[in-house]
């Protein structure tokens, strides 16, 4: 039997078992098993051994970098943003990946991350989505609300170090007043259950001409609505969260994916995510 998991803490409902057992059908691959693994932070330490028993587990907070100084190596991406949210473990030696990166890449491959990019939000994700637009060329304006002031000067900041012609700006959200190719939502504004929410005004909205917004539930944001009602692309966090997934198992046993099938699956997760709000 071949143990996965997900490491975490706490650990409430998750969607990875539904979409990791998906792309082990889909692989043929039938002698395997898929835990959640709560893990408190103080806990750790004491329980790599346990881990070692796993072939690979996906991480999420809070210990997406207390794991590195278990990993005997780490991916690029890894290393650029001092994350590790899966592992791959070969007898006992763990590699550690950022697969959230790979995931947003694939996601917003057919959107203008290279043009003029208005991210709403810095923290967490919306980090490093920032550095990825950065390396995309983009012309970025960061957005924040007053007490996230800070948080955005040490983005730009990490920005720069890292992409040193970086055309990147801070803006207040209530001060935003310019056209831009592509929007993205980091902020959790308009997350389920509080689903009246939206991150920008219609005004924003209606001067960007694509959207992303990294939330999955509800599957499609006010903010998304919006943007679709004026005929605009928008793409929502369910496809995220499925295409790094699918990164973890081309790392785990070299998994291979058509589109049709990673496809399908999204839309079995947002059925999931509506069923669930029913």
């Amino acid at each position: 039997m071949n143990k996965y998991g997900l490491i975490g803490h706490p650990l409430g409902h998750s969607m990875s078992p539904l979409i990791h057992e998906k792309l082990f059908a889909l692989s043929g691959i039938s002698d395997f098993s898929y835990e959640l693994i709560d893990i408190s932070p103080e806990e750790l330490p004491s329980r790599i051994n346990e881990l070692k028993e796993l072939k690979g587990f996906n991480i999420t907070i809070p210990h997406k970098t207390a794991i590195i100084p278990f990993t005997a190596e780490l991916s690029e991406s890894a290393q650029r943003y001092n994350s590790v949210n899966c592992i791959s473990n070969c007898d006992g030696k763990f590699t550690g990946y950022n697969t959230d990166c790979d995931g947003f890449l694939r996601s917003a491959e057919t959107l203008p991350l290279g043009e003029r990019v208005l991210l709403v939000g810095c923290g967490g994700v919306g980090r490093m989505i920032a550095i990825e637009a950065a390396l995309h060329g983009a012309a970025l304006t960061i957005a924040v609300i007053p007490q996230d002031i800070k948080n955005a000067q040490l983005a730009m900041a990490e920005i720069i170090s890292k992409c040193r012609n970086a055309n990147v700006k801070i803006s207040l959200v209530s001060e935003v007043d310019e056209d831009f190719d592509l929007l993205i939502n980091a902020t959790p504004v308009g997350m389920y259950p509080k689903t009246e929410n939206c991150a920008v005004t219609d005004n924003i909205i209606e001067k960007c001409q694509s959207f992303f917004d990294v939330i999955y539930n509800p599957t499609e944001t006010l903010l998304m609505k919006k943007a679709r009602a004026l005929g605009r692309t928008a793409i929502g966090g369910a496809s995220m969260l499925v295409y790094q997934a699918v990164k973890a198992h081309e790392y785990w046993y070299g998994g291979e994916f058509s589109t049709e099938d990673i496809s399908r699956i999204i839309l079995d997760v947002e059925d999931h995510v509506n069923a669930m709000n029913k």
